[in-house]
């Protein structure tokens, strides 16, 4: 398999399907927003004609409102991979959704605890009521390594990790590990100078409220899907909502949106790291050098 990582914007997906020119390949999508159904601009989906041109996996699997998890991503994407190998074809692992693609090149063992909704209306009223610190003091608790490992300000990750425990009665750490995979990896990392990545960024931004991103919220709250949605938390997504909803103005919620932005692709380094020499990084700001490098490393590695 072949993976290519890096931050929003960046270009993974365009860059991809200019290497389809030299390669029989499939793309085994690695990005959480992806996964739904309806939202198609502010998660900057593939276009229907790009998944014609490359066969895409692990993409509109799911409705908005319907339970989506890490065990059910790695079951999708472990299935592509296998169909991809059979066919003779290459996966590419494309996203830059850090715990999806670790997960998946670590092998990471990931409990299988279905979701209990009356536990999480529980502990999601107690959030609000006493603010996320309280749930991620239990947590800390019950595990401080899994504890250690979540932003105390990520409110549905603490309550998953006490889902598992009120389920299995021990704690999440005690139920992963990691299983190396049977399959190779190369990892292709794209990077690019800030300030131009954040341009990159802000034009994405300008272009998806020209191609209809309000509409499209205003689709999905049409069809009932509740801004409450884990789904509808997305950047892009709950901006919009606030506009619709009059907490805020088109302008203000562009500039949120950017800056949002912003801080993921920051957040995303810290995922994908450029100390990693796991990681092969290529330098997208000399496009042509890029591609070049990266057909070099793949043929390498096929050849290996």
């Amino acid at each position: 398999m072949v993976a290519v990582v890096g931050p929003t914007a960046v270009g993974k997906s365009q860059f991809v399907l200019r290497l389809a020119r030299y390669f029989s390949l499939e793309i085994i999508n690695a990005d959480s927003r992806q996964v739904y159904r309806y939202m198609d601009i502010g998660t900057n989906k593939p276009s229907v004609a790009e998944r014609a041109l490359v066969p895409h996996h692990v993409i509109d699997v799911v409705d908005p409102d319907e339970h989506f998890s890490l065990a059910i991503y790695h079951q999708l994407a472990r299935r592509a991979l296998e169909n991809i190998e059979k066919k003779g074809n290459i996966a590419f692992l494309v996203g830059g959704t850090g715990l999806y693609v670790w997960s998946l090149i670590e092998g990471w063992k990931i409990p299988q605890v279905p979701p209990d909704p009356e536990l999480r209306d529980q502990l999601e009223q107690r959030a609000r009521r006493e603010g996320s610190y309280s749930l991620y003091r239990e947590l800390q608790k019950i595990d401080p390594i899994t504890a250690s490992k979540i932003n105390p300000a990520n409110v549905r990750r603490i309550i998953r990790g006490l889902e598992i425990y009120q389920a299995t009665k021990r704690p999440p750490s005690q139920l992963q590990g990691k299983e190396p995979p049977k399959f190779r990896v190369l990892i292709i990392g794209l990077t690019q100078e800030r300030n131009e990545l954040y341009k990159k960024i802000d034009q994405r931004v300008d272009k998806m409220i020209k191609e209809g991103l309000i509409d499209e919220v205003k689709g999905l709250l049409a069809r009932g899907y509740s801004p409450s949605l884990p789904s509808m938390s997305g950047i892009g997504y709950r901006e919009v909502v606030r506009f619709l909803q009059g907490e805020t103005t088109l302008p203000k919620a562009i500039e949120r949106i950017k800056y949002e932005t912003h801080r993921l692709a920051r957040h995303q380094y810290a995922w994908f790291r450029l100390s990693d020499t796991r990681i092969k990084w290529l330098d997208v700001g000399d496009i042509s050098k890029a591609e070049s490098d990266a057909r070099k490393l793949i043929e390498d590695f096929l050849a290996s």
